[in-house]
């Protein structure tokens, strides 16, 4: 689903027009864009929690060159799901196959 669909659902289920939610949409991403910028978690019970995580540098390896090169430490977004969200996604999807060949089917 990408934005606009996400819109149109929600401006659907929740009876505002698409611009209203767009609004909303945007409102919220904005909120959650702030508060991580500002190194506070965003918790949404039953949904998930985000907060900025700090990554350690590491050392790489361009697999072309053989060049090595180090990557610097910096500051990511995190996401770890919810309770209710693990639980309704591993009710409606299963995984099926094996080592590389893993995928997510509708259960």
């Amino acid at each position: 689903m990408n934005k606009q669909e996400f819109v149109e659902r929600l401006a659907e289920r929740a009876g505002f027009t698409k611009k209203d939610a767009r609004k909303a949409l945007d409102t919220a991403v904005e909120l959650i864009q702030q508060a991580l910028a500002g190194n506070e978690p965003v918790n949404i019970t039953g949904f998930g929690k985000f907060e900025p995580r700090a990554r350690k540098a590491s050392n790489r390896i361009n697999p072309r060159t053989g060049e090595k090169f180090k990557v610097p430490a910096k500051v990511v977004p995190t996401f770890k799901p919810g309770r209710n969200l693990r639980e309704i996604v591993g009710k409606k999807l299963k995984a099926v196959g094996a080592g590389d060949n893993l995928r997510v089917k509708r259960a």
